[in-house]
């Protein structure tokens, strides 16, 4: 059996582990597990808050964004539920699930995107508020949301 050393010697009915391969983990091209993980991209929320004041730039503060997970409250249809008791109209979308709630309330309804989705499936015209409730509320007009769009077709093309 494969992994298993099964000898006599082992004794009457145990197994026992064969031991590792010499050189490592065995895999093609001595690819060794660093000692240390990755360091993970900071949270949509850390990356809010350090947007909005002012210890992340732009284009940091978009990229960590475009992989985020939004969550977007949602009605009986499907889409965005947006705002028009705005100066313009924006729809709000949180950073995480316990903001939604504060928000909308503990069963309100909701989905979950990816900025890059937001970006790409919002209407025109239209902006977005993040954490509404939040300490660091952030709004992105219709202006600002075209120019995340350009910036985003600009990285990606060239």
């Amino acid at each position: 059996m494969y992994g298993y050393e099964q000898t006599a010697a082992a004794g009457a009915g145990q197994q026992q582990y064969a031991a590792p391969p010499p050189g490592g983990t065995g895999m093609p091209g001595g690819y060794e597990q660093p000692l240390y993980p990755e360091p993970s991209p900071p949270s949509l929320k850390d990356a809010v808050r350090a947007f909005t004041t002012g210890s992340m730039s732009a284009e940091d503060f978009q990229g960590i964004f475009a992989t985020s997970k939004v969550y977007c409250p949602r009605g009986d249809r499907p889409g965005f539920l947006a705002l028009h008791n705005t100066q313009q109209p924006v729809i709000p979308m949180f950073t995480s699930l316990k903001e939604l709630r504060r928000y909308a309330g503990k069963d309100s309804k909701y989905f979950v995107v990816t900025g890059a989705e937001v970006l790409d499936l919002l209407p025109t015209g239209y902006g977005f508020v993040l954490d509404m409730e939040g300490e660091h509320r952030m709004v992105f007009d219709a202006k600002a949301v075209e120019e995340m769009v350009a910036f985003t077709m600009r990285s990606m093309y060239g």
